[in-house]
């Protein structure tokens, strides 16, 4: 078996094991406070004193193991004194208040981030698993350090693993190559990846693992000759061209990558010819793209195997340039070429900031942007098997690089189609996306992107939505989870409206004034006794079926006969009226209206101030003498009335974005308390509405407030009734219409 660069270094017997470890600490993180250190170890000693490990070995030296991996990668003090207390809150009866009194709140949020969920109650491993990651990925939007203590704790219980049982190792060893090693890519760590892909590689298919590893062995001088060879051959060139302190070394490809690559691309072992590889590290970017030159010049380089990442980074912040050349041997050679500090970010990724301390690594880099990708979908990704999946696709993916029409850079995952690029924009420019443009050229919306590829996304005007196919075409966890939502929200508001109207019919049949129900406090306070703390989702369940109707008929009939009230007697209106400005008639262009057979820019139109109509809803146009066309609803009562004149009607439509907003009637009913009609206010102008009259009541602990306010279209309507909505003691908000 091998190890990679981050050498086992086991806890030795000492007479004072602490000793030990300060020692090896001191010569891998010179910086390190070795007495914050000491104090850590010996509150875990203690914690874990009675506690053995499977092998039989005191529970501490799992702890130890831990923090000398996170030492070699260069971690800084706080860190390594989380590692050495990862396992005191989880697996002992210390508290994170305790650790947080003895050592900060820095060390307790690090070990907070790092401890399982092991004192929830999951209905399944899969969720618990699941729900674990979740955590994890928001502790490590806080602070990377929680990931890299969680990788290196992998890594030691990797090294270890031969003390389980069968069933749990393979268990392990799946999940890590499932889930840490994708992660140690993510982050750049490849020296801790490279390891523990083998040891799980090794325990999952040990006689594979035996097979490539002797195939490996049998040719190992010839390759290692023939690389020795061309090394010298390059050294005397790049010297020979200025290139003086150039530091050639060979790289031995790691077993697993092996494998990987024979069962992914369907290869046998001889016809991987990258088993070894020349690495060239220089000084500057200049000797690097100097030195490939000299490289091209000496072999002929293989069609298509170029590939310069300096110039386009990876997600996980490696840079090099990579060729592939035909050697004096004969056969292809792969060289890699980077600077020192490319390799160290290439060996320790985002570790390398505490291990060598650049001045550039507080800067946004691409890792950030993907854990913000991350964070988005995790919080909009309820589903514990929804939320694994798309967290297993994003880290298995490769990168591709594509332009927008500015040429901004933007990296997606491998196997990405134009609908991906659209949702990475903005998901509203994905729910709009009716085309894609891909370097001028119209595409099919299922084109695959190329590196390089400039990309234009063709939006319609008018509000839509995504089509299911997408969801078999998309390539990335962002647009899946995006367009699911969108079905899922579209469901939710389906089954809410259904719902509304099978109660008002129910009441209706059963001869109750249902207008005045729905805006009662008898209903509240039923909806609350059925544990719906939101009107919308007690609205849900009965377009769903899952509440009957009739029963909630009869519980509203049996409160009636004891003494409840439709309306409240002695309520205390408070009109909060600002002054209404009168609708004045605009160009119907100007409100996003079109009147069939009429230039759009010479009539004048307005909106009826009665039914108050938004973009979406089913319109007609009355012709006012003098005073051009007024749109309606076509439920609006007034329109019943108007009709004894239809010659007077016309017929209009929505015909794209407005040029000005709309006014609406919104309901919000709920429970009284403090400061709640300024969450109110506050919520309407976080959404830029503007409201231009209100009135509140309170009976009984409860409010029912009624506001006309203005919104620019229907999607800023529907973003602030969810916001209201989402109000503490809010139960519901809804549009208040004709019918309703």
């Amino acid at each position: 078996m091998t190890t990679g660069p981050l050498t086992e270094m086991a806890l030795t017997t000492q007479v004072d094991p602490v000793a030990d470890l300060l020692s090896r600490i001191a010569a891998t993180s010179p910086g390190a406070d070795l007495d914050a250190i000491r104090r850590a170890y010996d509150f875990a000693e203690v914690r874990h004193r009675s506690q053995r490990r499977d092998s039989g070995e005191p529970f501490i030296t799992h702890p130890v193991g831990v923090t000398l991996i996170c030492a070699e990668l260069g971690l800084d003090t706080a860190a390594l004194q989380a590692a050495l207390l990862h396992d005191t809150v989880e697996d002992t009866a210390t508290s994170l208040d305790e650790v947080e009194r003895e050592f900060g709140a820095e060390v307790a949020l690090l070990v907070d981030g790092v401890t399982k969920l092991s004192k929830i109650h999951f209905e399944s491993r899969e969720e618990r698993q699941a729900e674990t990651y979740r955590k994890l990925v928001v502790a490590m939007s806080q602070d990377v350090r929680v990931l890299i203590i969680k990788l290196c704790d992998r890594l030691h219980n990797m090294r270890t693993l031969s003390y389980m049982g069968r069933a749990k190792q393979v268990q392990k060893a799946q999940e890590t190559l499932e889930i840490y090693a994708p992660l140690a890519h993510r982050l750049g760590i490849q020296s801790l990846r490279w390891e523990i892909e083998d040891l799980a590689f090794q325990t999952l298919h040990p006689r594979r693992f035996r097979e490539i590893q002797q195939m490996v062995a049998q040719r190992r001088a010839d390759r290692e000759a023939h690389v020795d060879e061309a090394g010298e051959i390059l050294r005397g060139h790049l010297i020979a061209s200025g290139i003086d302190s150039a530091e050639i070394t060979g790289r031995a490809k790691h077993f697993y990558s092996i494998y990987d690559k024979m069962s992914r691309g369907g290869k046998a072992f001889n016809e991987i010819y990258d088993l070894t590889a020349l690495r060239v590290l220089v000084d500057s970017v200049k000797d690097c793209y100097g030195a490939v030159g000299i490289v091209h010049s000496l072999w002929k380089p293989m069609p298509g195997r170029f590939k310069d990442y300096i110039a386009t980074p990876k997600l996980n912040m490696y840079q090099s340039l990579h060729t592939t050349v035909i050697s004096p041997q004969g056969s292809p050679l792969e060289i890699q070429i980077r600077t020192h500090e490319q390799h160290r970010t290439a060996e320790y990724g985002v570790a390398a900031h505490w291990r060598y301390k650049r001045p550039d690594a507080a800067e946004t880099t691409s890792w950030d942007a993907w854990v913000s990708r991350i964070m988005d979908w995790q919080r909009e990704t309820p589903d514990s098997g929804e939320f694994m999946d798309g967290l297993k696709g994003d880290l298995y993916h490769d990168e591709v690089y594509v332009f927008t029409p500015k040429g901004e850079l933007r990296a997606l995952a491998a196997g990405a189609k134009p609908i991906d690029f659209a949702y990475d924009v903005h998901t509203d420019v994905g729910h709009r996306c009716v085309g894609a443009k891909v370097n001028g050229r119209i595409v099919p919306l299922s084109y695959l992107l190329k590196n390089g590829d400039f990309v234009e996304i063709l939006t319609s005007k008018a509000p839509r939505g995504p089509s299911r196919d997408w969801l078999s075409m998309v390539a990335t966890s962002k647009a899946r989870s995006k367009i699911r939502d969108f079905f899922r929200q579209e469901r939710r508001a389906d089954a809410e409206h259904q719902g509304r109207e099978t109660l008002q019919a129910a009441l209706t049949r059963a001869g109750l004034p249902s207008q005045k129900i729905t805006a009662s406090p008898l209903l509240a306070q039923i909806i609350s006794n059925l544990n719906f703390r939101k009107a919308e989702d007690f609205y849900i369940s009965l377009g769903m079926g899952k509440t009957q109707v009739q029963s909630v008929v009869n519980t509203l009939l049996a409160a009636m006969k004891t003494g409840g009230t439709l309306e409240p007697e002695s309520a205390t209106p408070t009109d909060l009226v600002r002054s209404t400005r009168r609708r004045t008639s605009r160009e119907s262009g100007d409100l996003g209206v079109e009147v069939d057979g009429l230039p759009a820019t010479t009539i004048p139109v307005r909106l009826a101030e009665c039914c108050k109509p938004v973009p979406d809803d089913s319109i007609l146009g009355y012709i006012s003498a003098g005073r051009g066309i007024t749109v309606h609803r076509e439920d609006c009562p007034n329109v019943r009335a108007l009709l004894r004149a239809p010659e007077r009607f016309t017929p209009v439509r929505w015909s794209g974005a407005s040029k000005t907003g709309f006014l609406v009637d919104i309901a919000v009913d709920g429970w009284d308390r403090s400061r709640l009609l300024e969450e109110l206010s506050k919520t309407f102008s976080e959404h830029g509405v503007n409201i231009v009259s209100a009135n509140v009541q309170t009976e009984d602990g409860m409010i029912r407030n009624r506001f006309t306010v203005e919104v620019g279209d229907i999607e800023n309507l529907r973003h602030l009734l969810s916001g209201l909505r989402n109000i503490e003691s809010v139960f519901d908000a809804y549009r208040v219409t004709p019918g309703r």
